[in-house]
């Protein structure tokens, strides 16, 4: 086979051909930008066929996002096992799961590429909140009651990805130096809290249940 040349179909069995592809994402994504990139220039530098692209990622976008993550790392699995308990002690497992993934030291330069991506006016940075919420947040929500669903999701992601900016791109202490048993342990009850919906229904209701409710007191 001449340099360069594209070997057709999938790879021989052992190989993690999306892994593989992935990582050459990753490379023509920093080397280039967004824009430049093309599924066949990224099939060329995987060595696969582009339609083996398409087979993993649903277009660039899709693409993009994966290759934001950090190597090694699978959202969909890792938000599988998480999920795999129930609501009971999920926001501990996903708040721990999540700074494993970031506070390694390969996931804290993606974090850095996808923070400083997302300050920009890029279209193409939404294809990551979408990518998240395919792999790791519909998991998420499908143990959540339909109708309340996305509201407690959304301020779950609002959290998390709260807490990743603090400590990883603004540097805001004590949150950048806590260790990652601290910060689990200080930020799992909030997330616990919008899991299961505390906070849902503090509102004022019509006047007589606001009266009835100050006869209990």
């Amino acid at each position: 086979m001449s340099a360069g040349a594209v070997r057709r179909g999938r790879r021989p069995a052992g190989e993690d051909t999306r892994a593989s592809i992935v990582a050459a994402a990753r490379e023509e994504f920093a080397a280039k930008g967004y824009d430049a990139v093309s599924m066949r220039g990224v099939a060329r530098a995987a060595g696969v066929d582009p339609g083996l692209i398409r087979h993993y990622f649903d277009g660039k976008g899709e693409l993009f996002a994966a290759s934001l993550v950090p190597a090694g790392a699978d959202p969909q699995a890792l938000a599988g096992r998480f999920a795999e308990g129930g609501i009971e002690g999920l926001g501990e497992r996903l708040a721990r799961t999540v700074l494993a993934v970031w506070d390694a030291p390969d996931g804290q330069v993606q974090l850095r590429l996808v923070l400083s991506g997302l300050l920009s006016a890029d279209g193409h940075v939404q294809e990551l909140p979408r990518y998240l919420q395919r792999t790791v947040f519909d998991q998420v929500a499908a143990l959540l009651p339909r109708e309340v669903a996305a509201r407690r999701v959304g301020l779950v992601a609002s959290q998390v990805l709260g807490v990743l900016v603090a400590r990883h791109l603004l540097h805001l202490e004590p949150v950048a130096s806590m260790s990652p048993d601290e910060l689990v342990q200080s930020i799992a009850p909030t997330i616990q809290r919008y899991l299961e919906g505390v906070d849902e229904g503090l509102a004022p209701g019509p006047p007589e249940e606001q009266n009835s409710s100050h006869g209990e007191y």
